[in-house]
């Protein structure tokens, strides 16, 4: 009898053992499981304000863990400059966005929060980050390979600071440079941005063979969420003012601005911001018809859409004053995801109420949050939520910086090459007896890396993160020889007097972004044009314009001898003096059209008006100097059977060799 009774125990005890792991087996935590039924299974144990809280991306600057925890905040960002420490390393990086995970991690369901940033020419807010050259940089290299792999190389280093997402690409289609953001623009040309959307699979990864095509795609642990903005048509704005309204019919918005967005879908892109701007007088952050209607419908859109900084507050003029209005009018246009960043309280008891009170439905909101968790989901932030110290030296890597290097050589574009073509100037001698570097921007890292560089508008000197100035480059490559002096500002009685065998004058624009970049004059900082004046009219020059866009240059031309539109190059300096002195030829087209003066603007290829100071698609070419320095700083030489070689056939063809 004592044995049945200890039968029935064991019986009911592995019927109770077994009730216990049904009930502690969770579809949404099984990787095995297909992502619907994970979604599916996770909304189903939400409340509204679970749901509400992960529509809702704050500042790093407003987020503790508590809060993260008390409001399910779905997302946190890094706005420009916002670090967690004057010239923090990648580690305080990683510490910093665990703390807010935990805080996340810690909520009834678990749910991890993602953290994005802006890495827009590499991971610009991190001090000693590759920064690559600006977009309209890599436009001109008409490189799309080049420009996948800076987006493998970025992923890698913004993983490396523990981050998963990033508000990049621009695929904005810049027709007018007046326009402050116009470097962040590949083109003029809507096909060349299309091209240059291959940096998402960099960025996310390569969707693997026989995998849907045009779903949201994040390929591990080495890779990031891409973001393509801005939807839609904001580089189109009545005379280039950033936030304004893009005049255009549909036939247009189509054919110019929106097919980049089509491409960005099909290669996986898992989201997509919406622009401040307009189109046709239609705030796009209240644009029912193009975010969800087209851009989800039309274009088969399954990621997430997600706001500009404070961007539903801007549907309304000024801004914030019918926030209510403004909430309403962003989620019904099909926003998913909303970028507070400070002001997350009132945005979740609006949109709480205005859900309660049937104001949106529901399934608006069911919408959003499945649109999230798909892509939360799909980067496998579920199982590896926490981010380690295994990539911190992937951060600034001398590979990356090599890859930059060549980025900035192969961007570079050469508009004049001598007074007449039997005289160019280019490729300079590394060895002669005295060569003057002169300009504002010559010797200073902030002024060659432009905007969005570890500040919202950049900086100013060389102290804030590592790179080679144009100087600094120039003096590793010359031979040493060579004496080298830098001036500024020099005048025209300095320059005649010391007897220079040439000059490299480098001047441009201050760095900038957004709205203070508008310009209606685009011209030179001062005293640029008086240094091209000053060297160019006593010395042989070539002068070097570091700018976000083309600038007034005309008036010059007969002085310069040699011309270069180096754009935004970044920290790799040393791209630049590969070419100067012959290490490399040029290559780089320009990707927008060059005016003569702002009078002819907007002026783009194509146009009945159509008269520029240098065309779209213009570059001349250099050959490469056969026998490469091997000073600091620039590649080692040649095999010798390639030199040997390439001596053969000079002297075969009758070509002298200097």
């Amino acid at each position: 009898m004592c044995r049945v009774w200890v039968h029935l125990v064991s019986i009911v005890l592995l019927w109770w053992w077994i009730a216990i792991a049904e009930a502690e087996y969770i579809k949404y935590k099984d990787p095995k499981q297909p992502l619907k039924v994970r979604i599916t299974d996770l909304m189903s144990r939400m409340t509204l304000e679970e749901k509400i809280g992960q529509m809702v991306q704050i500042d790093r600057i407003v987020a503790t863990p508590e809060i993260m925890k008390n409001y399910s905040i779905g997302s946190v960002l890094s706005g420009g400059g916002s670090t967690p420490l004057p010239e923090a390393s990648a580690a305080d990086w990683v510490n910093m966005v665990n703390m807010f995970q935990k805080g996340s991690l810690s909520t009834r369901l678990g749910i991890p929060m993602i953290y994005g940033i802006d890495a827009v020419h590499g991971h610009n807010n991190v001090y000693n980050a590759t920064i690559f050259p600006h977009n309209i940089g890599l436009g001109a290299t008409g490189d799309p390979e080049l420009v996948r792999r800076i987006g493998a190389a970025t992923a890698l280093e913004v993983r490396a600071t523990g981050i998963p997402y990033i508000f990049a690409p621009c695929i904005a289609v810049c027709r007018d440079p007046r326009w402050g953001r116009c470097y962040e623009s590949y083109s003029e040309d809507h096909k060349i941005v299309e091209e240059m959307t291959d940096i998402i699979l960099g960025l996310q990864g390569e969707v693997p063979a026989g995998s849907r095509k045009a779903v949201p795609y994040v390929g591990g642990k080495n890779k990031v969420a891409a973001c393509a903005k801005h939807f839609v048509g904001d580089g189109g704005t009545t005379k280039g003012i950033n936030e304004n309204n893009t005049v255009i019919d549909m036939h247009g918005l189509l054919s110019i601005h929106m097919p980049a967005y089509a491409d960005s879908i099909f290669k996986g892109v898992s989201t997509i911001m919406v622009s401040y701007s307009s189109w046709n007088g239609i705030k796009m952050h209240a644009n029912h018809y193009l975010v969800t209607r087209f851009l989800k419908e039309t274009l088969k859109f399954k990621g997430f859409v997600i706001s500009d900084w404070e961007g539903i507050d801007r549907i309304t003029s000024p801004p914030h004053s019918n926030y209510s209005y403004s909430v309403q009018a962003g989620i019904q246009a099909g926003i998913d995801m909303v970028m507070v960043p400070f002001n997350y309280i009132e945005f979740i008891d609006d949109l709480t109420y205005m859900v309660k009170h049937k104001i949106i439905p529901m399934e608006r909101i069911d919408d959003a949050v499945g649109r999230i968790l798909l892509v939360k989901f799909t980067m496998g932030l579920f199982e590896n939520p926490l981010a380690d110290l295994s990539l911190v030296n992937e951060l600034g890597k001398q590979e990356h910086r090599d890859l930059a290097r060549e980025a900035v050589r192969k961007s570079l574009v050469l508009l004049k090459n001598g007074k007449n073509a039997n005289d160019p100037l280019l490729p300079l001698p590394k060895k002669t007896s005295k060569i003057l570097v002169a300009g504002t921007h010559a010797d200073n890292l902030g002024y060659q890396c432009g905007g969005w560089t570890i500040n919202w508008q950049g900086f100013n000197g060389n102290n804030y993160t590592s790179g080679t100035t144009i100087l600094g480059a120039i003096t590793s490559t010359v031979d040493p020889s060579t004496k080298v002096v830098y001036r500024e500002n020099p005048d025209g009685d300095f320059v005649k007097s010391n007897n220079f065998a040439f000059a490299i004058v480098v001047v441009g624009e201050y760095p900038y972004a957004e709205s203070i970049g508008d310009s209606v004059s685009l011209t030179m900082v001062d005293p640029g044009t008086n240094v091209i004046s000053n060297v160019c009219k006593a010395v042989k020059c070539v002068v070097v314009i570091i700018s976000g866009r083309p600038v007034v240059i005309e008036p010059y031309m007969s002085l310069i001898d040699a011309l270069v539109a180096a754009w935004l190059p970044g920290t790799e300096g040393q791209g630049l003096t590969d070419v100067l002195f012959g290490d490399y030829g040029f290559s780089g087209k320009l990707s927008r059209t060059w005016f003569k003066n702002v009078d002819q603007l907007p002026m783009n290829v194509g146009d009945s008006h159509y008269d520029p100071l240098f065309p779209f698609g213009f570059g001349l070419a250099t050959k490469t100097v056969v026998a490469r320095s091997t000073s600091a700083g620039v590649g080692g030489r040649p095999h010798l059977f390639t030199i040997m070689a390439m001596v053969f056939i000079s002297l075969y063809l009758g070509i002298t060799l200097d």
